[in-house]
């Protein structure tokens, strides 16, 4: 395949001298010799030069290798992780409801809901007028019951009248036996009968009384189901309301949790209006849910415009402070499901490093696991890095390095 030349060297069999020693003195530009072949020009000059130079001169041209690229060191900064206490904080999510509901209904059936003194939202006492039922019925039997009262007072009087003088006679033989226990009897009877027309009258003026719906409690109306023209049933539900306007935070957590909390401990939820609202938990459910296997914690709420039974919401418990190892959020790569960062070495290259990442708190974010607080890791840029890339580190800006180093910023 290949023959010496006069001065030693090989050359392609088939190639005249004169043409190889013109080829060695060939040199290309030095900005097309480190630039690699593309394989639509390898294709091309393929076919051009067994034309121009010969099949042997041709193999030797397209055989020679390129010379490989070099990377371009970047520029980076490094920071090295920060030990400092982080807030311990433990996340639940539920439902606001109210702490206790208070159902109002009539007390008397049979009756028309005359008037509504009462509507959604409105804050009522104890004792206040929610709703009036049509009380003509109820007063006539009243009037009847207190006619019958004052008809068993006068029989009363006669038979005690009548009594006194029997019993005055008694010894003297002007009634006989029989006569003075008639006497007797009566008086007892109008007794009974003058008690149980009372009885009917206070049961009538009860009803008159209770023909006037009130709040049992201090509280927010939350719904109202009566309307006037309606009449009354046993059972029926006029209004619902939410003793003194309390509210709770109904959180859920799995049963590993719950050992964590007690009564007492702070609460904060975050409402959709953004507003945060703080609290402390009241009780702990004593059974767990069979299904979900989770608990319920109730917290107790201030009283809030914001807050609304009904609404789901994301909250956290404070179980106080941890020390963390923290990173800038921009020195953490996310790729494939993993963690990464940039460590630098000595040799002034990158190495990526697989890390366990935790809670997040403002700009920072805690490692878990994977690296030492000695680490001097690439602070911002880190997409565009790749494992054992050359880097050249400069120093941090002013505005970077005056900032304090002390805890996070809260969220």
């Amino acid at each position: 395949m290949t023959a010496l030349a006069r001065d030693g060297t090989a050359r392609p069999r088939g190639v005249p001298p004169r043409d190889f020693a013109s080829i060695r003195r060939f040199r290309l530009p030095a900005g097309l010799a480190c630039r690699p072949m593309s394989p639509f020009l390898r294709c091309a000059l393929r076919r051009m030069l067994p034309l121009l130079l010969g099949p042997g001169l041709c193999t030797v041209a397209l055989c020679a290798p390129a010379a490989a690229p070099q990377r371009v060191a970047l520029t980076v900064t490094t920071v090295q992780p920060q030990v400092a206490p982080w807030p311990l904080r433990l996340p639940a999510s539920g439902d606001v409801a109210a702490w206790q509901e208070a159902v109002v209904g009539p007390e008397v059936s049979g009756l028309r809901v005359a008037e509504l003194r009462a509507d959604v939202g409105d804050r009522v006492r104890r004792g206040q007028v929610l709703a009036r039922l049509d009380a003509q019925t109820v007063q006539t039997e009243l009037a009847q019951t207190r006619a019958a009262l004052t008809e068993a007072e006068a029989t009363l009087a006669e038979a005690q009248a009548n009594a006194d003088r029997a019993r005055a006679l008694q010894g003297s033989g002007a009634l006989s036996p029989q006569q003075i226990a008639q006497y007797l009897a009566a008086e007892q009877s109008g007794r009974a009968r003058l008690a149980s027309a009372q009885a009917r009258v206070r049961a009538d003026e009860l009803r008159l009384a209770r023909t006037e719906v009130r709040a049992p409690d201090d509280g927010i109306v939350a719904t109202r189901s009566a309307t006037v023209g309606a009449i009354s049933q046993p059972g029926q539900e006029l209004f619902r309301l939410i003793r003194r306007g309390r509210l709770e935070w109904r959180a859920e957590l799995p049963a590993a949790d719950l050992g964590r909390l007690k009564p007492g401990v702070p609460a904060r939820i975050g409402l959709p209006s953004g507003q945060v609202v703080e609290g402390r938990v009241r009780q702990l459910a004593p059974t767990v849910d069979v299904a979900s296997r989770n608990g319920r914690v109730y917290v107790d709420l201030p009283p809030t415009a914001e807050a609304r039974p009904g609404l789901f919401v994301r909250g956290e418990f404070d179980l106080g402070q941890q020390t963390a190892l923290t990173l800038p959020q921009s020195a953490v790569l996310l790729r494939e499901g993993f963690a990464y960062v940039f460590v630098l070495g000595d040799d002034q290259r990158v190495r990526q490093t697989k890390v366990s990442i935790g809670r997040r708190e403002g700009e920072r974010v805690e490692v878990t696991g994977g690296l030492t607080a000695q680490a001097q890791v690439v602070e911002r840029g880190v997409g565009f890095l790749a494992d054992g890339d050359p880097v050249r580190r400069v120093a941090a800006p002013a505005a970077a390095a005056s900032a304090p180093a002390s805890s996070p910023a809260t969220r």
